[in-house]
């Protein structure tokens, strides 16, 4: 039977509903199934009522479902304008309702309809006209019998490729299990490879794929969140003809957080943090106390937890320590270029090259606003590095928020994430990041003030007695550090750029240009003897007894092509030694070339001409030299780069070609000269001693204690790149420190020290 939809009042209520196009196409299921016969061939669809007068309603809609296929479309040839008068002949008072005829559209129809649905899905009115007096059907009905029939098929592609879709989605859900089951029986969860002791240094390659991995991680999340976003009867970019362009914008229009984490979330965590610098930055006693012994600022804990209302119950961190740093300076450089020295990983890198042995960016959550990158949030990988390799590297990962605080004012936050933490191999969080960073204010002149805090929760560990002191003090990866060595590298670069350098402060030299080249000669020089001698994952260092009772750490690597540096096998040896010296007084005797025959044994006692003297700092042990043997006659000259900051003092020293060098000081370009730098690192020993003087005037103190000295020599083994590190040359470079090291203290007179 078919379903009553004349016009009476039980079903007008029905027909109101129909008025709503959006409705019809859900709603026309329904009505069919509700007799229990729709589904049957025989089943009859009533025709819309139309033009009709007296009480019956004239914006009935037609309607058009995925459900009604080609043998179920609805006629309109029974159509009767007479109805009125046949139902007032046939019925009793005209009390009966009128009621249309039914019937199905012939199979000839069907076909013929089918036929021209090939040809053209979207026939125009005069095709529908034709039509419509060929198959004896009204054009409305032509009309309405194509509409439903696109209908179906659009549904059906719609479901087709939402089954392909899930196919895929559930095929990378079962391969990502599999994987980490794999991966968590008998592999690295990180590098994929075989485990290993904990106590290994990992290679290169190994390191390298650690960050890739973490890379592949946010792109499989980016990929499954991408596939899920687009619900039942959608179709997804990678299935859309019309949505190429998608894939090549940006990842970040798919991105809905690192490793599941939402943006949103993210978002919130750095202004948390950033909030949490700037008050940090700003904040007096009792948060911060300065110390009357040492002038520096100690974060008072307790008042730091009540402050910023941090858990500290049952976090089951009982064996991390805390390390919180802050340091006020000026800097030699304009805002706008500091800013994006720290959001560029490879500036940022080259900005401290003796504390980041390594750096990367892993994904780019917000890329910023214009050129200055304001509201940037990216994140990072790093690994800081001691100029020594008995302190072992700190690996974290951290989110960088850079945001303009006010017009003249800036702000760079790090801070790690939990959520990030749980996907990376546990040997890579201990250490983490509280909110650390700066406050960058703009002065004049090209001047700015910079308020660093570093906040750190660290994994307490072995470090050796020599440098317990200074690591435990905070000291070692402490703002102090991190200030330093930032003025240090601006003013670098001030007097990289200056063009009125005063003669005396530029000796040797004839050209402007001849200077910056050697400047940018020896800034190489000292990046790459800063990246030699770390505890780095770069480096296999290997221990072996020293002929003076020192350790001696050795390392191999081999340069096949790279001009910068001499090809073969490159042997490094490096040793560690705490001297009972002043740092300053002992980086004033090893950066002196008149004293310089005193300690290098290669000069053989001869003393030593300086050729060449640049200044590159407002510190007069800020110096590079160029150095010849008085009475030999030799083709090589020596290159001296002298740095110093108050934390950390370099005497980096290596081996030129004459002919080489004398291009490079007329403004040649520098890099394809050949250098292996060996040289000297000057710590202090972290025992902050008390004042030699009670006294209000601050010149009159003096806190210096002991240096702790570590040397390093790079030696060429073999020019060959497939040649093999033998013990002879493992014993050359074990003599030649031994003999540095025991003329170093007997010239300052150290020896039982």
């Amino acid at each position: 039977m078919g379903v009553d939809m004349s016009n009476n009042p039980p079903t007008s209520r029905t027909k109101d509903f129909f008025a709503s196009p959006a409705l019809s196409l859900s709603l026309a299921g329904i009505f069919r199934d509700a007799g229990g016969t729709a589904a049957t061939p025989s089943a009859e669809v009533e025709e819309g009522d139309e033009g009709s007068g007296g009480g019956k309603r004239d914006d009935t809609v037609e309607i058009s479902s995925e459900n009604s296929g080609a043998a179920r479309s609805r006629s309109e040839d029974e159509f009767n304008p007479d109805g009125d008068q046949d139902e007032e002949d046939g019925g009793d008072d005209k009390k009966k309702k009128k009621r249309k005829k039914y019937h199905r559209h012939t199979a000839e129809q069907i076909r013929e309809m089918e036929a021209l649905f090939k040809e053209s899905p979207h026939p125009d009115e005069k095709q529908r006209q034709q039509l419509s007096k060929q198959l004896g059907l009204a054009p409305r009905q032509v009309k309405f019998w194509f509409q439903n029939r696109r209908t179906q098929l659009k549904a059906i592609q719609e479901r087709h490729e939402n089954s392909l879709l899930k196919t895929e989605m559930e095929k990378l859900r079962d391969e990502n299990k599999a994987m980490r089951e794999t991966i968590q029986k008998s592999c690295c969860p990180n590098c994929g490879s075989a485990t290993t002791s904990k106590d290994t240094t990992l290679t290169t390659q190994e390191q390298q794929l650690r960050i890739e991995n973490a890379r592949l991680k946010a792109e499989v999340e980016k990929l499954r969140t991408a596939l899920g976003k687009y619900p039942s009867g959608q179709t997804s970019p990678s299935c859309s003809t019309g949505n190429n362009d998608q894939e090549t914008r940006s990842s970040l229009d798919f991105y809905t957080g690192i490793f599941g984490i939402e943006k949103s979330r993210i978002m919130e965590l750095v202004n948390q943090a950033m909030e949490e610098l700037t008050r940090m930055a700003t904040a007096g006693e009792p948060l911060w106390v300065r110390s009357i012994e040492t002038g520096r600022e100690i974060l008072n804990y307790d008042e730091y937890v009540k402050e910023f209302s941090i858990d500290t119950s049952g976090d089951g961190k009982a064996k991390r320590s805390i390390e919180a740093s802050r340091e006020t300076g000026m800097v030699f450089v304009d805002l706008p270029r500091l800013v994006l020295n720290f959001m560029d990983v490879n500036q940022w890198k080259e900005m401290f090259p003796c504390m980041i042995s390594k750096a990367a960016t892993v994904d780019v959550i917000c890329s910023g606003e214009g050129p200055s990158r304001n509201g940037a949030v990216q994140l990072m990988f790093a690994e800081l590095q001691m100029l020594t390799p008995m302190v072992p590297t700190r690996e974290v990962y951290f989110i960088r928020y850079c945001k303009q605080l006010s017009a003249e004012q800036w702000a760079i936050v790090d801070v790690s994430v939990d959520k990030v933490e749980d996907n990376i191999d546990a040997s890579l969080v201990k250490c983490r990041k509280r909110p650390s960073g700066c406050i960058i204010e703009d002065k004049s002149n090209g001047h700015c003030k910079v308020i660093w805090v570093e906040h750190l929760e660290c994994q307490k560990s072995t470090v050796h007695p020599m440098y317990r002191t200074i690591v435990n003090s905070g000291l070692a990866f402490g703002a102090r550090r991190w200030m330093a060595t930032l003025q240090l590298q601006c003013e670098r670069l001030v007097f990289f750029m200056a063009t009125n350098v005063p003669t005396k402060d530029s000796s040797g030299v004839a050209t402007l240009a001849g200077r910056k080249s050697i400047l940018r000669l020896s800034q190489r020089m000292t990046q790459s003897f800063c990246q030699a001698i770390g505890a780095s994952s770069y480096h296999n260092w290997t221990k072996v007894p020293g002929k003076t009772g020192e350790d001696i750490r050795v390392s191999s690597r081999k340069n096949l092509n790279d001009p910068g540096e001499p090809l073969g096998v490159i042997l490094c040896a490096v040793s560690s030694v705490l001297l009972p010296v002043s740092p300053h007084a002992l980086f004033d005797f090893l950066r002196d070339s008149t004293r310089r025959h005193e300690w290098d044994i290669m000069s053989s006692g001869e003393p030593v001409q300086s050729i060449a003297n640049l200044s590159k700092g407002q510190d007069r042990g800020n110096t590079v030299n160029i150095q010849t043997m008085k009475s030999k006659e030799n083709s090589m000259w020596v290159l001296q780069d002298s740095c110093t900051s108050a934390y950390e003092s370099m005497v980096v020293h290596a081996q030129v070609e004459i002919t080489g060098m004398q291009a490079v000081m007329t403004g040649c370009d520098s890099g394809s000269v050949a250098i292996l730098p060996s040289g000297f690192s000057i710590l202090p020993d972290g025992l902050e001693s008390r004042p030699l003087v009670i006294s209000s005037r601050q010149e009159e103190k003096s806190f210096e204690g002991g240096s702790l000295l570590t040397l390093a020599f790079q030696v060429l083994t073999s020019t060959s790149p497939t040649a093999k590190l033998t013990m002879e040359s493992v014993e050359s470079v074990d003599t030649l420190i031994s003999c540095t090291l025991r003329n170093i203290k007997t010239s300052l007179q150290c020896e039982d020290g």
